[in-house]
Order: structure tokens, then C-alpha cells, then sequence
């Protein structure tokens, strides 16, 4: 049976990033290849949102359009 994981290295052991199917003490072969670097995963938006502390009405999620588009649409006039 062969198995690929991911592990990191502390300086000491290897720690896989997730369960092994093998009985504990199961002699291995191990063969050492650095991964790539992930990338970064993106800020979600929520997190984002919430760090900028912005103030508004308390009812601005409701009336949202009205806040950002009443008096400034001129093109019916």
C-alpha cells in the first residue's frame, strides 16, 4: 500500500498534515521532496467588512439602495 501526504518537518519529526491509515510502530520508507509554497488563501469578504469598524445607520442593511442612490441618480431628470 502507498500513500502520498503532506507533512511538516518541526526539527525533529515529521507531522502529517492528516491521519495515516497504518498500525502505530509500521516501519516506512520515506522519500523527501519539499512542497511548493500554497499560496495565500484571499481574506474573505466578511472578515474584510468587519475589520474596517464601519459606522452606518443601524437600519442600513434594509434600506441599503436608498442610502446609496436617493438624490444622486440625475439621469430621469
Amino acid at each position: 500500500m502507498s500513500q502520498t501526504l503532506d507533512a511538516i518537518f518541526d526539527g525533529n519529526v515529521f507531522r502529517p498534515d492528516g491521519p495515516i491509515q497504518l498500525e502505530p510502530n509500521t516501519r516506512v520508507r520515506l522519500t523527501i521532496e519539499p512542497a511548493p509554497i500554497a499560496a495565500q488563501e484571499p481574506e474573505s469578504f466578511l472578515r474584510v467588512a468587519r475589520s474596517l469598524n464601519l459606522e452606518g445607520p443601524p437600519d442600513w442593511s434594509s434600506r441599503l439602495d436608498e442610502y446609496l442612490y436617493s438624490g444622486t441618480d440625475t439621469a430621469d431628470e
